[in-house]
């Protein structure tokens, strides 16, 4: 075969292989449209909702309680609810107002201070779109001393060196207030701005003689110093309590009882204010209404994930519920009595 011929056959096989291209059968892409965003995942065609629960660090009683939530908000139809692991009440508090999050954890004496725009949220936008879902369970603000340092009442914290909390912490404003409902100030101590970790081990190795400590019952921290330090926890008189609540409309007298700490066997009068639910202003009314009912009506699978869920009751809903209840989630306890 000549060149001419060789070249003459390659030249019809060409115009041939463009001419199948042409026919062969376009299949369909699987590349979204300009603009939208695949998941990797086949949607069914129903309109799904998504509900991001923000609780707190991964060792803290919200990220459990929240994983139970989630389990609960699964169960009505139409909703997918994940957990967020935060840095807790502060930083929650930021994301249900920008709906970062669609429902927080959040301590109500924080939830307060950034709807009144005071304590840590001074001189900050007033948060006021923000709405109570319910509160949950107590976080007792316990005051814990060493047992051999004479501390025996609120008043003997003159004069002895005292672990407030960690500089702008909750803790910190509870020690002041309490501390203030007593007519004494920093002034009148040696204050050490300490968390509870530090402070825990300060007060095992006697470098202070008292701790604040705000968080729900029993407490780690405080059940750790308990392993190799006799301590004591420090009533607060119910008058002092009337007189912060009448202030601050966030405390709640509470009960800790004997037994909770190693050497503590009676029944100790505190103050504290409470783990709450809050939600933003704009969530649908019927969707509140159902998470709220559904919380309650499956309140077992929280009770399972932590023991702080047997603390949630119905009916202490709205006790220390410092801003404005979401209107679907009143209607659920104007339904149920709850007051």
């Amino acid at each position: 075969m000549n060149k001419k011929t060789l070249s003459l056959l390659l030249a019809i096989i060409l115009v041939l292989s463009v001419a199948l291209v042409g026919c062969k059968k376009e299949e369909p892409t699987t590349e979204a449209p300009a603009g939208e965003e695949t998941t990797g995942e086949e949607t069914t065609g129903g309109d799904s909702q998504f509900l991001t629960i923000a609780t707190g660090g991964v060792a803290g009683a919200y990220y459990p309680l929240g994983g139970a939530l989630a389990n609960i908000y699964n169960t009505i139809d139409g909703i997918t609810a994940n957990v967020q692991s935060t840095g807790a009440s502060i930083e929650n508090i930021g994301l249900i107002a920008e709906k970062e999050a669609d429902v927080a954890f959040i301590q109500n004496d924080v939830t307060y201070y950034a709807w009144e725009g005071i304590e840590s949220f001074d001189g900050k936008p007033v948060v006021e779109n923000i709405r109570g879902l319910a509160v949950l369970y107590p976080e007792v603000v316990q005051i814990i001393a060493g047992a051999d340092s004479g501390i025996n009442s609120v008043e003997d914290l003159k004069g002895k060196k005292v672990a407030v909390g960690a500089p702008g912490s909750g803790t910190e404003v509870n020690a002041r207030q309490i501390l203030e409902a007593y007519g004494i100030t920093y002034d009148d101590i040696t204050e050490d701005f300490l968390s509870f970790n530090e402070a825990a081990d300060q007060l095992k190795n006697k470098q202070v003689d008292a701790a604040f400590v705000t968080a729900a019952l029993p407490t780690s921290a405080v059940t750790e110093v308990t392993q190799t330090a006799d301590i004591k926890v420090i009533p607060v008189d119910s008058s002092i309590i009337d007189g912060l609540k009448a202030e601050y409309p966030f405390y709640a007298e509470v009960v800790i009882p004997g037994g909770t700490y190693k050497g503590n066997d009676d029944d100790v009068v505190a103050t504290a204010v409470m783990a709450m639910l809050v939600v933003n202003e704009d969530l649908d009314e019927d969707l509140a209404y159902e998470m709220t009912k559904q919380m309650y009506e499956q309140i077992d699978t929280i009770i399972a994930s932590h023991a702080r869920g047997e603390d949630i009751k119905l009916e202490q809903a709205l006790d220390g519920m410092p801003i404005t209840v979401h209107p679907g989630a009143q209607r659920y306890f104007d339904e149920n009595g709850v007051k």
